[in-house]
């Protein structure tokens, strides 16, 4: 995948840019790989990319129907289908949302840092963890098919709030 801009989530950078930065790597990869970024689902990743939080799938139908896209759940599940599978966006388990890949480097073993607060959601990428992990599995004679990891505490602003 194309590289995306790399920006600290829970420090204060340039969102207009991050964002438009962001979008175009995902218009240049879609060009590349000769996908379809339909009006739908160009919707749901934009509003992915507004915030760095974590947002649900109702929430994004929202947004879908604030642009008259369409009221039905199908409508925003087929959109983070294609996001999901080809790696434009991640879905975080535990708050059974969903955030915009901000690592462009293609497929890759994510962790999460989610502010329990402000449900804003940082990504980072530690391939060290994810071949000991890979390693361990391989002892016990497991193929690791999928790695998600997710931790929760409190950004510097809601930290600073008492959140």
């Amino acid at each position: 995948m194309t590289e995306a801009p790399s920006f600290d989530v829970f420090q204060p950078h340039d969102h207009r840019r991050c964002r438009k930065e962001a979008l175009a790597a995902v218009l240049a990869e879609c060009s590349a790989r000769k996908l379809r970024l339909t009006p739908p689902r160009r919707c749901v990743l934009e509003a992915l990319l507004e915030e760095h939080r974590a947002m649900t799938a109702y929430e994004l139908l929202d947004r879908l129907r604030e642009a008259g896209l369409g009221s039905q759940p199908p409508v925003v599940y087929r959109a983070l289908d294609f996001l999901l599978a080809n790696g434009f966006a991640h879905r975080i388990e535990r708050l059974s949302a969903f955030v915009a890949c901000t690592h462009g480097e293609g497929a890759h073993e994510a962790v999460f840092l989610v502010c329990r607060a402000c449900r804003q959601v940082a990504e980072a990428s530690l391939p060290a963890l994810a071949r000991n992990l890979e390693a361990e599995a391989s002892e016990h004679a497991f193929r690791v098919e999928r790695v998600a990891i997710e931790v929760e505490g409190l950004c510097a602003r809601c930290a600073g709030a008492g959140a």
